[in-house]
């Protein structure tokens, strides 16, 4: 094989290899219109809770104060053993709870009846959080992975579209809620099943995911390699980890950039919404 031949193989792998690249992490871009109401704005992470804990995260007392404040809100959603959605972070129930055991093994009037860091404070639901934000600011809802995926999908998507009915549904303009998970099928889920809904891919660095993630699923979201399947509109990368180039070929492609979890407010510089907690900031920028 002669140099020229030699180059121009190189040159082929190279391009094929490029343009696998590009399809692998580009975005869904989104139109202005479904980006709007996150746009240069703060979301309170887990509603608008105190380092202390005497509002505790995730709990209606953080959710009110965070809307009262103008703050859009970040939740997470998970299912109870009943099937019934609830807003609660960690799998366990140890760290908030002081119970042992998953979410998934207690009905909704087991996890009602546990209270939140000793606080006052139960467990919400995502019909009670709804309620309270009433179309008043937009929400981010991370849903959290595991074996019924499809199932939390389509009962958060039946509480959506009846608050669709009531607020912002798509007669009547943007959404004022979107949807993001580390968990790739979910967002295929969205993509499949509501097309129009604005939707985000959850990663981090490598280092940051714990040994209950395989090695294949760390390098999966650390490097956004499953966009092409669910084809995300923004890429909600933490801070502190550095940004694989992947990530950025997304972010140039055209994904919107989220930024989680800040704590300073220099964090807004380069994203396009901000994920914060323990400080207060303006609402927008």
């Amino acid at each position: 094989m002669n140099g020229m031949n030699k180059g121009f193989i190189l040159g082929l792998i190279a391009g094929a290899a490029a343009g696998l690249a590009v399809f692998a992490v580009a975005p869904r871009r989104p139109d202005d219109d479904r980006a709007k109401p996150f746009q240069n704005r703060y979301f309170a992470h887990r509603g608008l809770y105190s380092r202390d804990g005497s509002v505790p995260e995730n709990s209606i007392a953080s959710f009110t104060a965070a809307v009262n404040a103008g703050y859009g809100i970040e939740l997470d959603i998970q299912l109870s053993k009943d099937e019934e959605i609830v807003v609660f972070h960690d799998e366990g129930l140890k760290r908030m709870c002081g119970i042992d055991g998953p979410v998934y093994n207690y009905t909704l009037e087991e996890l009602k009846s546990f209270k939140l860091l000793d606080s006052d404070e139960s467990i919400p639901t995502l019909s009670e959080v709804l309620s309270i934000v009433d179309g008043r600011v937009p929400i981010i809802i991370e849903f959290k992975g595991g074996k019924r995926n499809r199932l939390l999908c389509e009962k958060a998507m039946e509480y959506l579209r009846e608050y669709d009915r009531a607020h912002a549904g798509p007669e009547k303009g943007s959404r004022l809620y979107c949807v993001e998970s580390f968990d790739f099928r979910i967002v295929f889920w969205f993509r499949r099943h509501a097309p129009d809904l604005y939707r985000g891919q959850l990663a981090n660095a490598y280092e940051w995911y714990d040994d209950k993630f395989s090695r294949f699923l760390r390098i999966c979201s650390a490097y956004c390699i499953f966009n092409f399947v669910g084809r995300p509109h923004f890429i909600a990368y933490g801070l502190g980890g550095k940004k694989t180039w992947t990530v950025k070929l997304a972010e140039l492609l055209g994904a919107k950039k989220v930024c989680w979890t800040s704590h300073d407010p220099e964090d807004k510089n380069d994203n396009d919404s901000v994920i914060f907690e323990f400080y207060k900031p303006p609402t927008t920028w």
